[in-house]
């Protein structure tokens, strides 16, 4: 099986972290793309959670086929349009025709790196980048993240920044636009009072702690430009699981718990914080203790009071994420006989690929994980980092692949064959 995810579509996505954000304002700490759009979707995931409670599978898997899908494609167009800033922009999305100018425009510089994923593929991007007048729950939900994530970020800055330059004008436009989201999207109240210290809601106060997984570098150790965090590497793993997912097959719901395990993969790192590989393998007994801990902590901080706060299918959710019922994250499961239980790569691409197995992959988002740190290497020596530990990184996943050319049906051997 050949592969059509190259190397200039990973590096696309990888662009993100890259991209300053608020780069007109005092920053405290940088702010970058694929932080913002890690805790974006994060956000959308926990309103998809609460929005379809009541609704049959067959829609609730439409639902989150189109929130994660409308996501990346959000992403993308994003990842264009970097240099116009958002006034500009809403002004321009105002006027239909305008915008479709700068759509078509968009598609155009898309086309060469996402052609080859095929006609079908194409025809949704382009559908739901010319059609943004159909506001229906995914882009509802993708909405009111969108906004969330980005008044986040605008109050970390609000307090080092002059009042003036219309600070307060921004801050007025996310509490509006918010507000009259929460009139058709629950939980967008709770959101926003997640903000505040003193809130009791349970939601709202997990979507504001998982933020903070942008204060935590990766690599502390290794000057390395881009920098990346822990928030924007959960992204970055999502949206390569995601891609790869499409290239074997998955069906939606393998898809889509392909993406978000991508997503909440670190979130243990919350409690514990970036442990780098060598510490965590350096004998088993410390991987078990570090384990032990990340599962405790997470219970005590995470899942426990989301079960006390009326979220316990939000808490097993994450759990599922997070692999805690099979031992680890990078294992692939399947719903089979009433539980979910390990099973290989090889038994789950050939029979258990349905969505009502609810399957998910584990060594594919192993090696996305690998692929995401590999990339993180490549591009600081590329940008003339000339350390060490970046060089070995970069030998070390080479030559962990090198005798296995295919990872759950994923050429990875091609896949790192372009980055020479």
């Amino acid at each position: 099986m050949s592969t059509n995810i190259r190397k200039s579509l990973l590096d696309l996505i990888f662009s993100g972290a890259y991209m300053k954000r608020w780069n007109d304002k005092l920053r405290p700490i940088e702010l970058v793309e694929v932080d913002k759009q890690a805790h974006k979707m994060i956000v959308a995931w926990l309103l998809f959670m609460v929005n379809t409670r009541d609704m049959d599978e067959e829609t609730r898997l439409e639902v989150g086929r189109r929130v994660v899908e409308g996501g990346m494609f959000d992403y993308l167009y994003r990842l264009v349009i970097t240099d116009i800033k958002p006034p500009v922009f809403y002004r321009i999305k105002e006027n239909p025709e305008d915008y479709k100018k700068l759509s078509a425009w968009v598609l155009g510089k898309l086309k060469p790196k996402l052609a080859p994923l095929g006609v079908e593929f194409w025809q949704r991007l382009t559908e739901w980048l010319m059609e943004p007048e159909d506001l229906d729950l995914p882009r509802r939900i993708l909405s009111a993240s969108h906004l969330y994530a980005s008044y986040y970020e605008f109050r970390l800055i609000k307090g080092i920044n002059p009042p003036g330059f219309d600070m307060a004008d921004i801050e007025q436009s996310f509490i509006d636009r918010l507000t009259a989201l929460s009139a058709d999207v629950d939980g967008v109240t709770g959101l926003l009072s997640g903000l505040d210290d003193d809130s009791d809601d349970v939601l709202g106060n997990l979507a504001a702690l998982c933020g903070h997984l942008r204060f935590q570098q990766r690599w502390s150790q290794t000057p390395r430009v881009p920098e990346t965090s822990v928030l924007g590497h959960m992204f970055v793993v999502a949206a390569f699981s995601w891609f790869f997912s499409m290239e074997v097959d998955a069906c939606r719901l393998r898809l889509q718990n392909n993406f978000f395990g991508g997503l909440f993969h670190d979130l243990p790192e919350l409690l514990t914080r970036d442990i780098i590989s060598p510490v965590k393998q350096s004998a088993p007994e410390i991987a078990d203790l570090i384990r032990n801990y990340e599962e405790r902590e997470t219970e005590r901080v995470v899942l426990g009071p989301l079960r006390k706060g009326g979220y316990a299918d939000v808490a097993d959710r994450l759990e599922f994420f997070l692999g805690t019922e099979i031992g680890s994250e990078f294992k692939a499961c399947a719903f089979v006989d009433g539980e979910i239980r390990h099973v290989s790569s090889e038994e789950l691409a050939a029979a258990y690929n349905e969505d009502r197995f609810d399957p998910k992959d584990g060594e594919l988002l192993k090696m996305c994980d690998r692929l995401s740190a590999f990339i993180e290497a490549y591009a600081a020596i590329k940008n003339g980092i000339s350390a060490d530990q970046l060089h070995s990184a970069v030998w070390r996943i080479r030559a962990e692949y090198e005798d296995i050319p295919e990872v759950a049906g994923v050429q990875i051997g091609a896949v790192l064959a372009d980055f020479d």
